[in-house]
């Protein structure tokens, strides 16, 4: 094991319960519920625990299983994802979720996860079949279909945050895939062209809040005034909570008393607890508080870097990286948007925000992460008992 990579990452779980049981104080609960766990806060921070209690059985058995079997997974979980992406946008729900079993959750998260599990498998077996498959356009294709079915099924779903997260996985799979640079080069320069078709032709016609959103951002970027009691009011409050906490903050669970924006529910407090828990954990704990956070996410994406460089074959290199790439792009546009960095695109930080399965999700690919340095050295096990049998 990794044990870096295993403190860390329940160091975040552990911080975000914390933090959890702060920014849910304000949503609507049952008596009942009010009664068990004394507030909303304790009773949603209770729910993350049991989420992260499911997720850790899931973390420990994807670190011990080989990711050269879970990668034959990759092809049925990419066929179920899509179908419950299909069925996701025929429900009757503003987010798009699905409730199976009793449990409520988003497939676009499955999607990218099997999409992920999908590409590396292809890239790692799909030369051994014809020497034809191994040639870069066909990787770059094979990339770009397997990445495009569900981006575009997201965004037709109008969650713009969830499909973003689909580009850098997708730069970073090209990049890890050994595609040339004369290839990459083309499809920066293609891209660069089409983004103007994209966003003024394309975006409008799958995603209905898409581009007033940017356009709410390029506004408010440039120092325009924007009507901050409608569309402009969670950007506004959110990066208002964040620029005036100073270096400690106003103290955790702090009241209306001390200044506490989310007290007095400036923070949307309905999505508070996972969209917008940065601006909560940056007004209550301020400036060392987001220190301590981004270096905690830093050293988690830096030891992913690390652990890929170890791994022993194509497959797990891409697993590796384009997992870290996926909590990079998560980790931005979630800080990002807090700061007007980004535009408001209604995405939870990994490991830290109340995101109920996302959070098992999370694990299971740190856990894959882990599998790739468990068996790092599985590879060469093998090749040294071949060797054995050799006639020298």
């Amino acid at each position: 094991m990794n044990w870096v990579l295993v403190f860390v990452m329940y160091a975040l779980l552990i911080f975000g319960v914390f933090m959890i049981e702060s920014a849910a104080r304000h949503l609507p609960v049952s008596p009942e519920k009010l009664t068990a766990y004394g507030s909303a806060g304790g009773y949603y921070s209770w729910m993350q625990k049991n989420w992260i209690v499911v997720g850790s059985v899931v973390y420990f058995a994807a670190s011990l299983i080989d990711y050269r079997w879970i990668r034959w997974l990759g092809a049925p979980l990419y066929a179920v994802s899509l179908g419950l992406m299909v069925m996701a946008m025929q429900a009757d729900d503003d987010v798009h979720r699905l409730m199976i079993a009793g449990l409520s959750f988003q497939p676009a998260q499955l999607g990218v996860t099997s999409g992920i599990v999908m590409i590396a498998w292809l890239m790692q077996d799909m030369p051994k079949l014809h020497p034809l498959l191994g040639n870069p356009i066909v990787r770059i294709g094979i990339i770009g279909v397997v990445s495009a079915v569900p981006f575009l099924l997201v965004m037709k779903m109008g969650d713009m945050g969830s499909a973003l997260v689909w580009i850098p996985v997708v730069i970073v799979a090209l990049l890890v895939a050994g595609i040339p640079f004369r290839f990459l080069s083309f499809i920066g320069f293609v891209s660069a062209g089409v983004l103007p078709i994209l966003y003024f032709v394309i975006l409008p016609l799958v995603s209905e809040r898409g581009p007033d959103r940017i356009d709410l951002w390029l506004r408010m970027s440039q120092g325009e005034e924007v009507d901050i009691r409608g569309d402009g009011y969670a950007p506004h409050n959110v990066s208002m909570a964040v620029g005036k906490a100073g270096w400690s903050g106003v103290g955790w669970k702090a009241s209306a008393d001390r200044g506490s924006l989310h007290d007095k529910k400036f923070i949307p407090h309905l999505t508070a607890h996972n969209d917008f828990i940065v601006a909560v954990i940056a007004e209550e704990l301020g400036f060392r508080g987001m220190l301590l956070l981004l270096g905690a996410f830093a050293l988690l994406l830096i030891q992913g870097l690390f652990i890929g460089f170890y791994s022993r074959d194509l497959a797990g290199r891409l697993i590796v990286c384009m997992v870290v790439a996926l909590f990079f792009a998560h980790i931005y546009e979630n800080i990002g948007m807090c700061v007007l960095l980004m535009p408001i695109t209604g995405i939870p930080l990994p490991l830290v925000s109340y995101s109920g399965t996302f959070v098992v999700i999370c694990m299971l690919l740190m856990g894959l992460i882990q599998s790739v340095w468990v068996h790092r050295l599985r590879g060469h096990q093998e090749a040294a008992r071949v060797s054995d049998w050799l006639p020298d």
